[in-house]
């Protein structure tokens, strides 16, 4: 039976960059001595860490599209990638299964992020072990185990009930499927162990990477999902993780929102990015999906993609003082160009309908490299930010029957989009609105409207769905190559 196999090719390379083997042959002393080096240890982080960034085939966070992006936010009320009039984005329908919730085993989405989380928990495996094998520094362990915690989360958040290894050295079809309690459990477990282990270091070397407080972030958020993934609230241990970074962290939320998504994020707010360069380490098409073609030849120089929207209502939702509702423009733009607010169909929209969204373009006047190339411009993506620090711990505060004490955190992010302080304590709905117009096109939407109740609704365009589509379907490749793997109820 086949073995899951990894291209050795990266590690030759680095082996071969630092010392001399007669004739190529491997020997497993150098590469010790090689990995328990910072270089080397390094080298096999960045290995996982060039998993983060998004590329084409559904690889990354965030950046070319038919990825875990897409699947976590078309099919929420905030991004939509309606078919046009002239036919454009049509796709085979594939974006409009996302929004309506008609995705199944064999989706193209499904399928691409699925495939690019176990790449990334097979490198998460193999730096572990050279890392321990090696007996690296201890922070750098920790290091890899946090990624591959972190790339296991995903997994979790998404599908539930999935594949579990570990070691690498395992045939497909031996591999076992881990319920979602335990695997919330072991991703807990091995993220109080080694967070700590972590550096506290902020920006510099460690922008784009984990230290301590990218590390508490990720157990904010995991906790404060608990309910979902377990059936057991963890309230109290997502407002600890919250305060460790408020109370020790030195973040401040930056100036100005439109910034935020930068050629560099700002390392003030941004707790954990992801690098994106444009020449170096491509992709983000964020913004060049969203407008016509003929307004981005007029104000960036080349031709984009009409296509990313959103529908009026979740446009709506901000109010015209709300600084944050920069990110939506509609009406006469260069070009020739005129965006209208409504979109009449999700099979049939206007060219022009649909307000474009304009955060995630690239800055042409700086010195940074923030330009077009071969379909990628340099912004950078926020995976965490302060903002999200406080407005998790208000919602945990709201939970657990402490709603007054919320109400301060939420108007910190409410005065910096410049609307007035709340009126009284936060309810759940009005967080759950905040967060919508704090966090759009940032890849949290899907997991937010799941954990407020909302996602199986009908809104906009979309019918209510079956309860089934609040985790993704396992694909069907998957189950046909390991029948320890029981598909998802309803697929």
């Amino acid at each position: 039976m086949k073995k899951i196999l990894f291209l050795i090719t990266f590690l030759a390379i680095s082996l071969s960059n630092c010392t001399n083997l007669d004739e190529g042959i491997f020997d497993k002393r150098v590469a010790d001595q090689f990995y328990a080096t910072s270089a080397g240890a390094n080298a096999a982080l960045a290995n996982i860490y060039g998993e983060i960034r998004g590329d084409w085939g559904g690889k990354g966070i965030a950046g070319a599209d038919r990825g875990w992006f897409d699947l976590n936010e078309v099919t929420t009320d905030e991004l939509m990638l309606p078919t046009r009039s002239d036919g454009a984005w049509a796709d085979n329908g594939i974006w409009r299964q996302l929004y309506l919730h008609q995705y199944g085993a064999a989706s193209e989405l499904v399928v691409n992020t699925w495939n690019w989380l176990y790449r990334a928990v097979f490198k998460g495996n193999l730096a572990v072990e050279l890392l321990t094998t090696a007996k690296a520094s201890p922070e750098k362990i920790a290091e890899a185990k946090v990624l591959r915690a972190y790339f296991y989360y995903l997994l979790m958040d998404g599908w539930g009930n999935v594949p579990f290894f570990t070691d690498n050295n395992i045939t497909i079809d031996k591999i076992p499927q881990t319920d979602r309690k335990t695997l919330y459990n072991f991703v807990v477990s091995e993220l109080t162990a080694n967070v700590p282990l972590l550096s506290s270091t902020k920006g510099g070397d460690f922008y784009g990477r984990f230290n301590k407080w990218a590390g508490y972030a990720l157990l904010a958020k995991i906790y404060l999902n608990a309910q979902i993934y377990t059936g057991t609230p963890a309230l109290t241990e997502a407002i600890a993780n919250c305060d460790k970074i408020i109370n020790e962290g030195g973040f401040s939320l930056h100036p100005n929102y439109m910034e935020l998504t930068a050629d560099r994020c700002p390392d003030t707010e941004v707790i954990l990015a992801v690098f994106v360069e444009a020449n170096l380490a491509p992709r983000n098409i964020i913004g060049i999906r969203s407008l016509r073609g003929a307004h981005g030849q007029a104000v960036l120089g080349f031709s984009t993609w009409n296509g990313a929207t959103a529908h009026q209502n979740f446009v709506n939702k901000y109010s015209n003082d709300d600084k944050r509702k920069a990110q939506w423009i509609t009406g006469a733009q260069p070009g020739g160009v005129n965006y209208a607010l409504n979109i009449s169909s999700i099979t049939a929209a206007g060219v022009e309908e649909g307000a474009r969204n304009v955060r995630y373009l690239p800055d042409l006047t700086s010195s940074s490299k923030a330009v077009f190339n071969n379909n990628s411009t340099s912004n950078d993506f926020s995976v965490f930010r302060y903002a999200d620090i406080l407005l998790m711990k208000a919602e945990a505060l709201v939970r657990n029957g402490s709603a007054g004490t919320a109400k301060a955190l939420v108007d910190q992010v409410r005065a910096r989009a410049g609307v007035a302080a709340l009126s009284s304590a936060p309810s759940l709905d009005d967080l759950y609105d905040e967060r919508g117009r704090e966090f759009c096109w940032e890849g949290l939407r899907r997991q937010d409207m799941i954990r407020f109740g909302k996602y199986l609704l009908a809104h906009d365009f979309k019918p209510a769905s079956d309860p089934k589509y609040s985790v993704f379907p396992i694909p069907q490749a998957a189950i046909d190559a390991n029948t320890n793997l029981k598909q998802n109820a309803g697929y």
